[in-house]
Formats: C-alpha cells, sequence, structure tokens
C-alpha cells in the first residue's frame, strides 16, 4: 500500500528556505514546482518537502507545521474503505490537484499530527 513519502514542512519564506536545505546545509534538490513546492533529499529514505504557509495549515514553526505524506500504489478510495472500520477518521473529501496529477487524503494519527496519502493519477498536463 504504502510506497514511500516525505516530511512536509510549511516555510514562512519559500526562497530562504529553500537555500538553507540546499546550500548552506548541502541537500540535494530533488525537483522544484516553481514557488509551490520542492523536494530536498536528505539522504537515503528521506524527503523533506517544502510548502510555503498557507492559511489552512499550523504557522511556520509552530505545532502542526510539519506533515507527513506517504505515497500509495492504489486508489484513495480503497484505502479509506479499507481503514475507516479500523478507526481511522479522514479530515475532509479527496483533494485533486489536476495541474500535477495527484491526488491527497489527509488524516490524523491517534497524538492529532497530520498525516496525508497521495495518489499518482498520471502525468501532470505537459509533461
Amino acid at each position: 500500500m504504502i510506497r514511500g513519502g516525505n516530511a512536509t514542512l510549511f516555510v514562512s519564506d519559500f526562497e530562504a528556505s529553500l537555500a538553507f536545505y540546499t546550500e548552506t546545509l548541502g541537500l540535494e534538490l530533488r525537483m522544484r514546482a516553481e514557488n509551490h513546492w520542492a523536494e530536498v533529499s536528505a539522504g537515503e529514505g528521506l524527503v523533506i518537502g517544502l510548502h510555503p504557509a498557507h492559511e489552512d495549515h499550523a504557522a511556520p514553526g509552530t505545532r502542526g507545521a510539519l506533515e507527513l505524506g506517504m505515497l500509495v500504489d492504489e486508489k484513495l478510495e480503497a484505502i479509506m474503505e479499507r481503514l475507516t472500520p479500523l478507526g481511522v477518521e479522514f479530515t475532509g473529501e479527496i483533494i485533486e490537484d489536476e495541474h500535477a496529477g495527484l491526488r491527497f487524503q489527509y488524516l490524523r494519527d491517534p497524538d492529532g499530527t497530520v498525516l496525508y496519502f497521495w495518489e499518482k493519477l498520471s502525468a501532470p498536463p505537459g509533461a
């Protein structure tokens, strides 16, 4: 079901944060989607996703400003159907980003930490 993932870090200054992780710390920039998202490789098996601050998420540097995302290899609906009877509570509807070719479903762990599953639909338009 789960094939990988990342830790999403909400940042107040996207450019400064990207420079810190890549230039100051020397981590490899895996990909960048303009000023909306960047992935930095922090060694084998750890990806840090940098995301600009957003009103729907905790403020940078505060509790909840870090989310754990997990890439899945099946439809989100199937995962929800399987996990809901086990007590997993999903927050809101599935979010579809047609431009990126991705779908997201959020949930929380028992301590309230925000987690999300993401499903790749296909190659994004123009790719």
